[in-house]
């Protein structure tokens, strides 16, 4: 199986068509063996999903080995369910993720579980602050830093919940936290967002 990291070197979410250009480049490398190519699929499916290509993305996504290994099918039921949920269709992409969620703790892969979480508080609106909580408690205790990572977006993305239902004051307390997990395992992109939720509700109870 493929590290992490060797995925995001090839992601680039602000320009998917580029990383769709990098995953096909992947692809035709001997170096990566038949499970790493199932792997680097699901990856291409996703990045011509987010480029609207949806019935390609599937197609892709059909193509794939599941029995390769477990891993694959957690990943499959992730990128799966993103094409759902882009293509407005949440409530079917809802099972997916939590079935992601299921498998991808069973196997330990914790990455791929917390992901599974952080898209549960997308989809699932009616059930967002749970998911994301729940989300957080597992990768807290994550062994992997990367996994770790995911408690980042998820305060992020509780405090715009809480902020757009107008509690800026729980609001500041989830992007502080935020700041201080990107600031521990995160990214210079995920401080500044997180600094620009807590200046936002700043704004708002200071009435700026």
């Amino acid at each position: 199986m493929l590290d992490q990291t060797t995925l995001d070197s090839l992601w680039d979410f602000d320009d998917p068509a580029a990383s769709e250009r990098l995953f096909r480049e992947a692809l035709e490398d001997p170096a990566y063996d038949g499970v790493e190519r199932c792997e680097l699929t699901t990856q291409l499916g996703r990045a011509v999903g987010l480029q609207g290509r949806f019935e390609e993305a599937d197609a892709l996504l059909d193509g794939i080995d599941c029995e390769a290994d477990p891993t694959i099918g957690v990943r499959i039921l992730l990128e799966r369910g993103r094409l759902l949920n882009s293509a407005g269709r949440a409530a079917m992409a809802v099972p997916l993720f939590e079935q992601a969620a299921e498998l991808g703790e069973h196997l330990g892969e914790e990455y791929l579980a917390a992901d599974a979480f952080h898209m549960l508080a997308i989809a699932d609106a009616a059930h967002a602050e749970s998911w994301a909580r729940a989300g957080i408690e597992y990768a807290r205790e994550a062994h992997s830093p990367r996994a770790q990572r995911w408690c980042a977006s998820l305060h992020g993305h509780l405090g715009w919940l809480l902020l757009d239902a107008g509690e800026a004051h729980r609001a500041l307390v989830e992007f502080q936290l935020a700041e201080q997990w990107a600031a521990r395992v995160g990214t210079p992109a995920q401080e500044e967002w997180a600094r620009e939720g807590i200046a936002a509700c700043r704004a708002v109870e200071y009435g700026g």
